[in-house]
């Protein structure tokens, strides 16, 4: 079997796939962007991963390719198969990641519930979908938007202007996706894994909750959620791992809407931060899945460990010193709750680690969790 899985991108994903790696047997090589990053590590080059022969060089070390993201060019992949090095996901399913029109053309052609959409190549057609939906939508650039950059809600039709002229400018043209301002209850997550054989398997639905459009909190298994809503989720995150072709771990969020629909919002072909919970609260968590299911090998399972996990994300980070000035006083306070540091240098909104509280009382579990989180920030 494969033995050595190369990681690109040195973030905090490829950080966290380092323990398992180690416990599996696995060895694991990391191709980061700059010295210094949170997969340093295991860091085995410093490189730019948009550029060919730096990728090549790295993915010819190792037995079979994944991502920390979802931004190494098409060209680069295709030309990855082409050698005939292993890469999952492939560049068929990651374009879907990196194209927010084509994922929602593909995702209404397998028949998925996703929000009413457009393709919109001027104000006039942003206007025209505004007339059609209320007055006010969504607009988001098609690529490299995540934790709310690329996104904007609009209700008027040159909201968006600045970003067509960008479109114009980089003279390639194109268009933005607008969708209609869904009006949902909560956002959910859902989590699946599949093996390039086809095996797959799913955790819990999550409920996330954000903060100024970055993840802020994950409660999982997102209450209120048992039966209809449960297996709404894990059967649409089934059926675009399949549809897509997705190989390794798939994250899924939704909307569930006030009339009881559950929608998709957006795609990560990747482990996600929706998951972290799985590291301290399930019985595999998502990074030693997403191994498995890059090797080939049988999935682990996937229950809970406990009623209640809730993970909250450091965001910022202390005004002074680092997380680890904080840890003592942090772990005397809350013994019981458990700290990951993704070894990154505070900036405002940044995520900069996480904590997981774990119990039977919900309540309990949601204080714990944010008392000790508490602790890093100012």
């Amino acid at each position: 079997m494969a033995r050595t899985v190369g990681v690109i991108g040195g973030g905090q994903l490829a950080r966290m796939m380092i323990p398992p790696a180690i416990e599996l047997g696995v060895d694991i090589r990391v191709l980061e962007e700059a010295e210094g990053m949170s997969a340093d590590i295991a860091a085995s080059g410093v490189g730019d991963y948009r550029d060919l022969d730096t990728v090549v060089a790295f993915a010819e070390t190792v037995d079979v390719v994944t991502f920390d993201h979802e931004h190494v060019p098409q060209p680069v992949l295709r030309e990855l198969v082409r050698r005939g090095i292993a890469v999952h996901p492939g560049p068929d399913a990651l374009l879907y990641a990196q194209d927010k029109l084509q994922m929602r053309a593909r995702l209404g052609e397998l028949g998925l519930p996703v929000p009413d959409w457009a393709a919109v190549e001027s104000a006039d057609d942003l206007a025209a979908f505004l007339a059609d939906h209320g007055g006010r939508a969504v607009v988001k650039t098609p690529r490299g938007g995540y934790d709310g950059k690329g996104v904007r809600v609009v209700s008027d039709a040159h909201g968006a202007d600045d970003w067509f002229a960008a479109l114009a400018e980089d003279g390639r043209g194109g268009a933005l996706l607008v969708e209609e301002l869904v009006p949902f209850t909560r956002e959910l997550a859902q989590l699946v894994a599949r093996r390039p054989s086809g095996g797959m398997a799913t955790w819990p639905v999550v409920e996330t909750v954000q903060r100024d459009g970055v993840c802020a909190e994950v409660i999982a298994p997102a209450p209120r959620a048992h039966g209809r809503v449960e297996q709404a989720a894990a059967d649409i995150a089934r059926a675009v791992a399949e549809g897509l072709g997705v190989t390794g771990v798939l994250a899924v969020e939704l909307f569930e809407t006030t009339d009881g629909r559950v929608l998709v919002n957006e795609l990560a072909m990747r482990p996600h931060n929706s998951g972290h919970w799985t590291i301290d609260g399930a019985v595999t968590s998502q990074f030693e899945q997403h191994l498995r299911a890059v090797l080939d090998l049988p999935l682990g399972a996937t229950e809970p460990r406990e009623d209640w996990s809730v993970m909250v994300n450091i965001l910022g980070g202390p005004a002074e010193g680092t997380l680890l000035d904080r840890y003592p006083a942090a772990l005397a306070a809350h013994p019981e709750v458990k700290f990951h540091g993704y070894g990154k240098d505070p900036r405002p909104g940044r995520k900069v680690g996480h904590v997981t509280a774990g119990g039977d009382d919900l309540d309990d579990v949601v204080y714990r969790a944010r008392a000790a989180a508490a602790f890093f920030e100012d």
